[in-house]
C-alpha cells in the first residue's frame, strides 16, 4: 500500500495505491485533507495506462531512409541526440537548441530541466506549457501582492466565506472533489456567484449566475467596483492602511456605470446591481479566478481588476476571504517556481537579477556569467522555430504541443521545420509522432517526486511500482544527455537529492522551499511554502500582516477594458470559447487512452436559437471556422450557453487550430478563450443540409 497523489489536476488529491497481483488498484486516502478520500472518475481510473498496449517502452529513432520510427537502444538514441545538439550548437550557438517543459512535471524535473537548459546546453530558450495555464494570474498577483501563490490560503477556507465569486471556473467538472466546498459553504449560509458564458454544473450550484460575453470579465469587474464605490462599500480604513493606488482606480471606474457595462458584457444592469449589493453586505468575500478569465490577451489586466474589487472590500489577508487563482495543471504552481520559465530561476527569482544569478550559480557550481539571460516565452519560442532567428532543435518534456498550442496548425508547421525534434513521453502523443527521437519515460506511479498543489502545499508522489523494462525517468534522460554534452557539472538522478538541491537554490527566494524535506511532507501531509528553515511551520495563510512588496502594502492597479483581440464581424459573426469536460484532461494524451473514461470526441456546443438560425441539428456535424483553421464535429444543442457563443473542448486535435495566438503583453498568455468564428452545417454533395432528426438536448456535457 502506497500513499500518493493523483496524476492529473492541481488538487493533487491523495490516494492509496495497492498492488494486487499484477493489478494496481486505487483506494481512498481519507486522511489527506485536500480531498478527504474523494476522487473524480479520472482519479479512480488513474492506473488505466499501466500495461497499456500504447505505452512506450523503448526509444524510437526516425530512420532517414524510410522516414519511419524504429526501435533503438538507449545509448544509440542519446548518442544521436547529443551528437546532433553539439553539431547545431557549434554551428549556430547554444540558442539554436530550445527546451519545452510541462506543468505536470514534478518540482524535481522542472528544476532540473531549467538547470539542464542553461548549464548543460547553455541556451536561453526554455519555457513550458504552464505559460498557457495561469501566467496571467501570476503576473497580476506579483504586481498587486509582490508574490504569486495561486491560493494564499487552504482550499477549505472557501467553506467559511460569506460570498464566493468564481470567475471563469467550472470547478465542478475540472476538479470535482473541490465542489464539496461550495456545498458546505451554502450549508453554512454562504452564497456562491459564478461568472461564465456557459451555465455549467458549477453554475448549477450558484445562488447568482452571471453570463457575460466571452472576453468581457474585465468590464464586469470595473462596473462592479463602480457600484461598490458609489454605495460606500469600500473599506476606506483598510485601503488607507494596507494599500496604495486606489485614487487612480477610483477615477478609472467612475465611467463604468451599469448600463454601459450591460452594453459591453451583455449582463443586465439589474444583475450587476444585485451582485454589488451581495458583496457590499458580506463580511467575508472570496474572489477566485480561473482560465476563463485569464486566457486572454488582456488576462493580466482582467485579474488585476478582480483583485482591485477584493482590495476595495478589504478582503486580502482577512480570515476566510481574499483573492486566489484556481491553478489548472497538476504542478502548474511548482512548475513555474523553479526555473523552467524563460525569465526565471529557482525560488521564483528573476533571471535578470544579478544577486539571483550569483546565488543560483553558486548552488550549481558554475560562474554566474555562464548563465544565459531571458529567452522567449512559450508561444514566441514555438513561433520562431526553424526560422533564421529561432531554434533549429527542440527537446520536449511533458507536453503535447500539437494539441495544446494556440493556432496549432501554424505551430505544427514550425515543428515540422526543425532539424531535430526530441520528445520524452509515456505514449505516442500527437507531438511524439512527429519527433526524430522519442524517449520513453516513467509515469507518475513509477517515480517519486514532489508537486505543489493549488494551495501552495508541497506534496510527495511516492513510487508504487517499478517502471516497465526499457523505461527511464526524465532525470535519467537529462543526466545522460548532460554527460554526453560535456556539462561542466554532473546531474543528479535521485529525486530526493535533486529536491534538496532545489531547496538550497530556492533559499531566500519568493518561493522558498529550503525548510521542506521528504520526511516533513510525509509527516505533515504536505508543507506550505514559503518555508525557509527546518523549524519553520510553513505558511498556510499569507498576507495577514503585510504583503510581499517593498513597503508591505498591496497595489491597486488601474486598468481599462480593451476587449478581445478579435471580435465578431460579418464574416465571423460568433464568439468561440474553449474549455475542458469532466472525463478528459488537458491534451487528452493520457485520458483518451484510459478505457474506463468516456471519449465521445470533440463537439460544438450551441444554443437552440443559434442552431435554428443556422439549420444545425443535435448530433449532426457542423464546421467551425476561424481565420486560422476549421474543425468539423457534431453539434450539441443546449440551452446553457449564450446564443452568440459556441464552445469547443480542447482535448482533441482541432480545437486549437481555431484559437487566437494574440498574446497578453505582460504574461505572454495566448487568447485561448475568445475569438471570432463562423459555424455552418455540413452539407451533402447536392448542397442540401445532411438529413438528420431534429432533436435538442438540454444540460451541459459530462
Amino acid at each position: 500500500m502506497t500513499n500518493t497523489h493523483c496524476p492529473y489536476c492541481s488538487l493533487q488529491c491523495g490516494m492509496t495505491l495497492e498492488l494486487k497481483g499484477r493489478a494496481l488498484e486505487v483506494r481512498p486516502w481519507p486522511e489527506f485533507p485536500v480531498n478527504e478520500g474523494a476522487l473524480c472518475r479520472k482519479g479512480w481510473t488513474a492506473t488505466g495506462l499501466r500495461g497499456h498496449r500504447e505505452r512506450l517502452t523503448t526509444p524510437l529513432v526516425r530512420d532517414r531512409a524510410t522516414g519511419e520510427l524504429r526501435a533503438a537502444g538507449w545509448d544509440e538514441a542519446l548518442d544521436l541526440v547529443a551528437s546532433r545538439l553539439r553539431e547545431l550548437r557549434d554551428e549556430h550557438g547554444p540558442d539554436t537548441v530550445a527546451v519545452f517543459g510541462g506543468g505536470g512535471l514534478t518540482n524535481e524535473k522542472a528544476y532540473q530541466l531549467g538547470k539542464f537548459a542553461r548549464v548543460a546546453i547553455g541556451t536561453s530558450q526554455v519555457d513550458y506549457n504552464g505559460r498557457w495555464c495561469m501566467s496571467s494570474a501570476a503576473s497580476a498577483a506579483n504586481r498587486a501582492f509582490g508574490i504569486d501563490r495561486g491560493l494564499p490560503f487552504p482550499l477549505a477556507d472557501i467553506e467559511h466565506a460569506d460570498v464566493l465569486v468564481l470567475v471563469g471556473s467550472n470547478l465542478a467538472e475540472t476538479m470535482p472533489p473541490a465542489a464539496r466546498h461550495l456545498d458546505r459553504l451554502r450549508d453554512h449560509g454562504g452564497q456562491v456567484v459564478v461568472v461564465d458564458p456557459r451555465r455549467t454544473p458549477t453554475a448549477d450550484r450558484a445562488d447568482l449566475f452571471v453570463q457575460p460575453v466571452p472576453g468581457t470579465d474585465l468590464a464586469l469587474a470595473l462596473g462592479l467596483l463602480h457600484l461598490l464605490d458609489a454605495a460606500g462599500a469600500v473599506d476606506e480604513e483598510y485601503v488607507a492602511a494596507r494599500t496604495t493606488g486606489f485614487d487612480d482606480v477610483r477615477r478609472s471606474v467612475a465611467a463604468w456605470w451599469p448600463e454601459r457595462v450591460e452594453r459591453v458584457t451583455g449582463v443586465p444592469a439589474a444583475d450587476l446591481r444585485a451582485l454589488a449589493a451581495l458583496l457590499a453586505g458580506a463580511d467575508r468575500v472570496m474572489v477566485l479566478t480561473a482560465r476563463g478569465a485569464e486566457q486572454h490577451a488582456q488576462g493580466t489586466d482582467t485579474v488585476l481588476a478582480w483583485i482591485d474589487v477584493a482590495l476595495a472590500l478589504g478582503m486580502p489577508g482577512a480570515e476566510f476571504a481574499g483573492y486566489g487563482c484556481l491553478t489548472g495543471q497538476g504542478n502548474g504552481q511548482g512548475g513555474r517556481e523553479h526555473g523552467q520559465k524563460a525569465d526565471q530561476l529557482p525560488g521564483y527569482r528573476m533571471i535578470d537579477d544579478p544577486a539571483a544569478r550569483e546565488h543560483v550559480a553558486r548552488v550549481w557550481g558554475v560562474e554566474p556569467g555562464l548563465l544565459p539571460g531571458a529567452g522567449r516565452s512559450a508561444y514566441e519560442l514555438l513561433d520562431a522555430l526553424g526560422t533564421d532567428e529561432g531554434s533549429k532543435a527542440l527537446l520536449v518534456f511533458g507536453s503535447n504541443i500539437v494539441v495544446s498550442a494556440p493556432n496549432a496548425t501554424h505551430v505544427t508547421e514550425r515543428l515540422a521545420s526543425l532539424d531535430l525534434l526530441v520528445v520524452a513521453d509515456i505514449v505516442m502523443s500527437e507531438t511524439a509522432a512527429m519527433a526524430d527521437v522519442v524517449l520513453p519515460v516513467t509515469q507518475w506511479a513509477e517515480e517519486t517526486g514532489t508537486m505543489t498543489n493549488l494551495e501552495g502545499r508541497v506534496i510527495l508522489r511516492e513510487r508504487a511500482v517499478s517502471p516497465p523494462d526499457g523505461v527511464r525517468s526524465d532525470l535519467d534522460v537529462m543526466a545522460g544527455l548532460a554527460e554526453r554534452l560535456d556539462s561542466p557539472v554532473p546531474f543528479e538522478t535521485d529525486p530526493e537529492a535533486v529536491f534538496a538541491e532545489l531547496g538550497r537554490a530556492s533559499a531566500g527566494g519568493r518561493a522558498d522551499y529550503a525548510g521542506i524535506t521528504y520526511d516533513r511532507i510525509r509527516d505533515e501531509h504536505g508543507v506550505f511554502w514559503p518555508c525557509p528553515t527546518a523549524d519553520h511551520a510553513g505558511t498556510p495563510r499569507m498576507f495577514a500582516d503585510s504583503f510581499a512588496t517593498s513597503d508591505g502594502r498591496a497595489r491597486f492597479v488601474a486598468v481599462e477594458h480593451r476587449g478581445p483581440a478579435e471580435v465578431p464581424d460579418a464574416a465571423y459573426p460568433l464568439h468561440l470559447t474553449t474549455g475542458r469536460v469532466l472525463a478528459q484532461y488537458q491534451s487528452g494524451a493520457q485520458t483518451r487512452r484510459v478505457r474506463d473514461l468516456p471519449d465521445d470526441g470533440a463537439f460544438v456546443e450551441m444554443h437552440p436559437m443559434l442552431a435554428t438560425r443556422l439549420g444545425a441539428y443535435d448530433g449532426e456535424p457542423v464546421v467551425v471556422t476561424t481565420r486560422r483553421g476549421e474543425l468539423k464535429a457534431p453539434a450539441r444543442i443546449v440551452s446553457t450557453i449564450r446564443p452568440d457563443t459556441v464552445f469547443v473542448p480542447f482535448h482533441w486535435v482541432g480545437a486549437n487550430r481555431l484559437t487566437n495566438d494574440a498574446l497578453d503583453p505582460a504574461s505572454r498568455m495566448p487568447e485561448f478563450k475568445a475569438c471570432a468564428c463562423a459555424v455552418s452545417p455540413v452539407v451533402d454533395v447536392r448542397g442540401a443540409p445532411a438529413p438528420s432528426l431534429e432533436t435538442t438536448s438540454a444540460g451541459a456535457p459530462t
